[in-house]
Order: structure tokens, then sequence, then C-alpha cells
């Protein structure tokens, strides 16, 4: 993990830069995607999903919360990254929702810039180790 400086704008960046979007999205897709099917269950999200510590309000310390309500909240992210409701989802869906999200948070974010803690694969660490490396060409 590292600290980081960044805003909405490093964000859009990112993910208007369609080739360093796209591959970042194909590997993490393949990370994710454990058979190697070309497809990604709900079991093989679980994991990315609870990595988003949606319950995490109380600055990184663990609070229990309904097993019920946990699976419903999972549950309803699934359903945003399943677009034709078949059950999985596949690449051109992962992207398009990952695409959504990321530029939701840029929006929310704004345009000051503020410092975070990021972890090393993120999808944020990567917009900002871009953005620093277009600047210091």
């Amino acid at each position: 993990m590292s600290v980081e400086v960044l805003d909405g704008a490093t964000i859009l960046s990112f993910v208007e830069d369609e080739e360093a979007f796209s591959k970042f999205i194909v590997e993490n897709f393949n990370n994710l995607d454990k058979d190697h099917d070309g497809i990604l269950s709900y079991s093989e999200m679980l994991k990315e999903l609870q990595g988003l510590r949606v319950f995490d309000t109380h600055f990184g310390i663990d609070v229990k919360t309904d097993p019920n309500e946990v699976s419903r909240v999972y549950s309803s992210i699934f359903v945003q990254f399943d677009h034709d409701s078949n059950g999985t989802v596949d690449l051109e869906e992962f992207k398009q929702e990952m695409r959504e999200m990321m530029v939701a948070m840029a929006n929310g974010l704004g345009f000051l810039p503020i410092q975070m803690v990021l972890e090393e694969n993120s999808f944020l660490k990567k917009a900002v180790d871009r953005e620093l490396k277009y600047y210091s060409i």
C-alpha cells in the first residue's frame, strides 16, 4: 500500500485512455476468472466485491454486519455487472460497468486533490501511476 494524491481528473484521464484502461480491465478480469472460461461467476467475483469494503464505515475497523445484508448488497452489485441477466459477467460487461463505476467515483471526488492509501495493483493506483508517468516525460 502507498499514500497517493489524486483527484477526479486522474481517474477520468485513465478511463479515457482506452489502451491503458483496457489493459488493466483485461488483466483484472483474467485474475478473477479462476477457471479460465472467459466469464465470471458470482463466486469468482465475490472476493473482488469483498475487497470493495462497502461496509467499512469506521475507518478500517471491521464492524459485525448482518450476513443477510452483506449477501443482498454483494448480489445487487453483481447484478449491476450482469447486464444481460444470464448469471455471469463477460469481459465487455465487466469493462462497461467498471468504466461507469470509475466515472461515478471521479465525479464524486471532483477536482480538488485528496490523499488516499491505495493498494498496489488497484485501479486507483494504476491511474495515479499513469498520471505520474505522463507528467515525468
